[in-house]
């Protein structure tokens, strides 16, 4: 099978499930690197399985996100809100735009390199709260990268009707370790636990029936 996909990966549960499941695919990984908390914690994650898996693996700073978005994402561990991905104050989390804004770089970067196809880590449990992470705007984006491209490059996101707990199934089943990935928004050396990516992780290795053996602050 021909390796024609560029993957964005953060270093996070889902981005690295998908790292390992398509890893015969994947020609090109990149992180970008906007600013956010959790940031410099997640791609040190995201370098070690790309050099373990010989996956090229490029890091593209985006900083003029972090000066000009309006997100607790982007400020300090201490403006992140704690709660479920379904609570009000979540919303806040969200960095506007920011997979569009990262699926046109990587389709650029695809087509320069002779590649076909973009792939990201969005899945069931992202569309309630980010609008850049729904089936609608993935296709749309899709559309348009297509149309704007010799190459035709086209988004590939196959975990986008899957839940947390079935991606982290896929990932049991490839003996993925998950203790290598990095989820918390805060950016701690150890999980905070009761962030809303923190409490997703959680229920989605207890409901895959995965040993959580992630370091939780507090739980």
């Amino acid at each position: 099978m021909a390796k024609d996909a560029v993957i964005i990966i953060s270093g996070g549960m889902d981005s690295t499930t998908m790292l390992y499941e398509f890893k015969d695919e994947i020609a090109l990984a990149i992180t970008f690197d906007y600013g956010s908390t959790q940031n410099g914690r997640e791609r040190v994650c995201a370098v070690t399985h790309c050099q373990r898996l010989g996956i090229k693996h490029i890091i593209v700073p985006l900083e003029f996100m972090h000066r000009y978005f309006k997100s607790t994402l982007l400020m300090t561990a201490e403006d992140i809100p704690e709660g479920n991905y379904n609570d009000e104050n979540m919303k806040s989390t969200v960095v506007p735009f920011r997979n569009g804004i990262m699926l046109a770089i990587a389709a650029g970067i695809a087509e320069s390199n002779g590649l076909k196809r973009v792939m990201i880590a969005n899945h069931a449990g992202d569309h309630a709260i980010y609008p850049d992470c729904r089936p609608g705007f993935v296709n749309a984006m899709s559309e348009a990268m297509s149309a704007g491209t010799y190459e035709n490059i086209k988004v590939w996101a196959p975990y986008t009707f899957l839940s947390k707990k079935e991606i982290a199934e896929h990932g049991k089943a490839i003996g993925l370790d998950y203790t290598e990935t990095y989820s918390c928004y805060k950016g701690g050396e150890k999980h905070c636990g009761k962030c809303g990516t923190c409490r997703e992780r959680i229920q989605a290795l207890k409901d895959a029936g995965i040993e959580d053996k992630t370091e939780y602050e507090s739980l």
